[in-house]
């Protein structure tokens, strides 16, 4: 299912311009496609907002005894929701 997209402009200098398309084709992308990636990335993950009295359930309640190595550092630049929830969650 594809999201609604808004239409913006934006003003690079030429030169960037070029970089841009030409590191989009090397990865087989368009430039929209190629941008909308980068930004997403750089802006980090999206997380869902929980209502105030959400009832968390009995099994994840139980999930806190299982204790949680700490990822390595290379784990946690691999993946950038692991070190947002890391960051969070995991000195608990």
């Amino acid at each position: 299912m594809e999201t609604a997209r808004i239409q913006t402009v934006l003003r690079l200098p030429p030169e960037l311009m070029e970089r841009v398309k030409r590191v989009a084709r090397k990865e087989k992308r368009s430039f929209n496609s190629y941008v909308e990636r980068i930004l997403d990335r750089a802006v980090g993950p999206v997380f869902p907002t929980l209502p105030p009295k959400f009832q968390v359930s009995k099994e994840i309640r139980d999930l806190r005894r299982f204790e949680c190595k700490e990822p390595t550092t290379d784990a946690l630049e691999a993946d950038p929701k692991l070190a947002c929830l890391w960051e969070k969650y995991g000195n608990v």
